[in-house]
């Protein structure tokens, strides 16, 4: 892979980015009127969570509405598209994006269909606006252990078009019941990251890497509390997909001065800097690295560093800084 030399806001990775949860607010609105799904409150208030939101329950109910109106091939295609779209706008020229093809199939699209409208649409994107794409399918844990199989092997079915697998979800429901669909992936050499340490204490991400093999851990803001897993993750290059503002909302730290992103910078963890949830966060990658400007007074050798951290980290390659 190409090492980020420099820091500019264009040329900036972004490792971890839900589909459902960046859908702009307009292009809700757009197909709730198009499919005849009612809004009750102006878009706005409906899928974007307050400061003060209070929880990752909370949280997620500010997803119900995108999901609800992505459920057509065409929907999907159209965030994808966007997403790439604003990727760009906030100088970003690789982004993963990430997404649970099984919750797209009220209507009968199937998971592979749902793949291939987004992986369609992150292409639409890549074509107009040059910035690197790579997609991601989420197992869910609070599905059953097979629903998980059939994600990764979704997966597999579409590898052209898909660059690693995820674990999401509930982090009270333990992952070792999906270790089937990561041990799929990674016998065909897929790569992958699990969402630990957010929700869930240390034990999760210990989870994460010895029963579920990840190479990256989504959010891991709770490793701090324990320092033999500080030395493991130090040690095996262990890729911290860190989102200060949707770790505030979820209530995964208190506020931004407990955001653990800058100590661990410190220690020479290796921390990316995501959005999480672009809509449901009301964020972008230029705004979480101007929060961390302002809180920890991170200049061009923080972002430096972040960004070398997920361009080594990312799971295709992303294109050459320009």
């Amino acid at each position: 892979m190409t090492a980020v030399t420099g820091p500019s806001p264009g040329n900036r990775v972004e490792l971890h980015c839900h589909l459902d949860a960046s859908v702009r607010p307009g292009t809700v609105a757009d197909l709730a009127g198009v499919q005849g799904v009612p809004l009750d409150a102006p878009v706005e208030h409906l899928v974007t969570a307050p400061s003060d939101c209070g929880g990752l329950p909370r949280f997620l109910t500010y997803l119900d509405l995108p999901l609800r109106v992505l459920q057509t091939p065409d929907a999907l295609r159209r965030a994808a598209r966007e997403l790439v779209e604003d990727w760009h706008a906030d100088g970003v020229t690789y982004g993963e994006a990430r997404f649970a093809p099984q919750l797209h199939g009220r209507f009968g699209m199937t998971q592979d269909e749902a793949v291939r409208a987004v992986a369609e649409g992150l292409a639409e994107g890549r074509d107009t606006t040059g910035v690197g794409t790579g997609l991601l399918l989420c197992c869910l844990r609070h599905q059953t252990p097979e629903e998980s199989l059939s994600v990764a092997e979704t997966a597999l079915r579409n590898r052209d078009q898909v660059a690693g697998l995820d674990l999401a979800g509930d982090e009270r429901c333990p992952g070792v019941p999906h270790r089937a669909a990561f041990d799929l992936a990674h016998a065909a050499g897929l790569p992958c990251t699990v969402h630990a340490g957010e929700a869930a204490g240390p034990r999760s991400i210990w989870e994460a890497l010895d029963v579920l093999g990840a190479r990256r851990i989504g959010h891991g803001v709770r490793c701090t509390t324990d320092q033999a897993l500080l030395a493991r993750l130090r040690s095996e290059d262990v890729t911290l997909e860190m989102c200060p503002t949707s770790n505030v909302r979820t209530a995964a730290v208190p506020h931004l001065r407990a955001h653990p992103a800058d100590r661990l910078l410190a220690a020479g963890l290796r921390v990316t800097i995501s959005t999480d949830a672009r809509t449901t966060c009301d964020t972008t990658v230029e705004r979480e690295f101007a929060a961390m400007r302002a809180e920890f007074g991170w200049t061009a050798d923080e972002e430096t560093r972040c960004q070398a951290n997920a361009t080594r980290a990312a799971f295709d390659s992303p294109p050459p800084p320009r």
